[in-house]
């Protein structure tokens, strides 16, 4: 296995991650990312492969230990489906699939039109941020929507969420720690108040079919009904708002103005908004000749595997007339994106009506990537 040294907050490698992800593939499969002391995953067969295989999970073999300072940001994950296996995970996932049945995706069409043009009605003459203007509060109120909470708190639910999903990039401070935790607390505290009355008050929405789970006493502990809110909120924009972002800088110096869902699924493979999922092996592994050992954890470097010239012909380039087998940036496997139908709609309507309503819309400022690695996303996005 080969070594690849590449720091994830080096200034050239957060602007353009994509030249040393094939440097890293052209040494093979799987490389050692010195870095992250861990083997990667860049190539989309090894990726897939890894995604897909039960012998690897989400939940390491000898947990770390936790420092106090992140007590409750870690409580909390430790009921997250996403950070568990089954049976739990399947208890929890069954839940909350749910919501995001065909029927039920296809039915928040209209807020998610509505949301739009209310949010477009208030651009501005000036110059202004993209992502603030549109990109944050629309996926925001979305998902608050679709679960069941108020939507004039999606300025603290996004703050909130900002704080505890920072937990996730390299090169994390003391102190974004010590905010991630505190934001856990104080979202914790809203959800238990809310879910309080809400269960006086149910509603058709995701919450209620939680709070009757819960009720019912074997499907859905209390812990687990804040945790998976909390989840589902935080991952429910998190990438989405990456994803505008980053399909706006790429599509606006360019001609193609008609969201197919090619297009959708082109901008989601040329520059997604999450680069990095991990998992532990429950035994040796064989991945194409290349030995992973049990306990080890392993990085899935899913923009690379998108950019695998095995997978796509000329892979740098952005071409929306593609017609490819699945792209990784949903994942694969046990942990698929449950949201991804529901994402792909906010992606589709938002990009189309924006395009109907602002025909003249420009960058006005170079655009810059945040040093957040392994996400993606721009910092801002100035336009007019």
């Amino acid at each position: 296995m080969k070594t690849f040294n590449q720091s994830p907050t080096a200034p050239t490698f957060v602007q353009n991650p994509y030249p040393a992800y094939d440097s890293a593939r052209a040494m093979g499969d799987v490389v050692w990312w010195e870095n992250y002391t861990m083997p990667a995953a860049v190539s989309h067969r090894a990726v897939r492969m890894i995604l897909s295989n039960r012998d690897l999970g989400r939940e390491p073999l000898a947990p770390p230990e936790c420092p106090a300072h992140i007590a409750e940001w870690q409580a909390n994950e430790s009921h997250s489906m996403l950070e568990l296996e089954p049976p739990r995970h399947s208890r929890l996932r069954g839940l909350v699939l749910r919501a995001f049945t065909g029927r039920k995706v296809a039915a928040m069409a209209p807020e998610i039109s509505a949301t739009c043009h209310r949010l477009i009605d208030a651009f501005p003459d000036h110059p202004f941020d993209f992502l603030d203007a549109f990109a944050r509060p629309l996926p925001v109120h979305v998902i608050a929507t679709l679960l069941g909470v108020p939507t004039d708190r999606c300025d603290d639910l996004l703050r909130w969420s900002n704080a505890m999903v920072a937990m996730y990039q390299s090169g994390r401070s003391y102190e974004a720690e010590l905010a991630a935790n505190q934001a856990t607390v104080d979202f914790t505290a809203f959800l238990d108040s809310y879910i309080t009355h809400r269960r006086a008050h149910p509603r058709e929405d995701l919450l209620s079919d939680l709070i009757a789970a819960e009720e019912a006493g074997e499907k859905l502990t209390g812990e687990e009904l804040i945790s998976t809110c909390i989840l589902l909120l935080n991952a429910g924009h998190e990438a989405t708002v990456h994803t505008l972002g980053n399909a706006l800088k790429t599509l606006l110096p360019l001609t193609f103005r008609d969201v197919t869902p090619a297009l959708v699924e082109e901008v989601l493979r040329y520059d997604p908004p999450l680069h990095v999922f991990t998992r532990h092996a429950y035994k040796n592994i064989d991945c194409f000749g290349l030995e992973i050992k049990k306990g080890q954890e392993v990085a899935c470097v899913l923009a690379a595997a998108n950019r695998d010239p095995d997978f796509a012909e000329n892979p740098n380039r952005f071409d929306p007339t593609r017609t490819l087998s699945q792209h990784q940036s949903f994942g694969s496997g046990l942990h698929f994106c449950v949201g991804a139908p529901l994402a792909r709609l906010e992606i589709s309507i938002g990009l189309q009506i924006l395009f109907d309503r602002c025909p003249n819309l420009q960058i006005s400022e170079a655009p810059r990537y945040a040093d957040t690695y392994h996400f993606h996303g721009l910092t801002q996005l100035m336009v007019r």
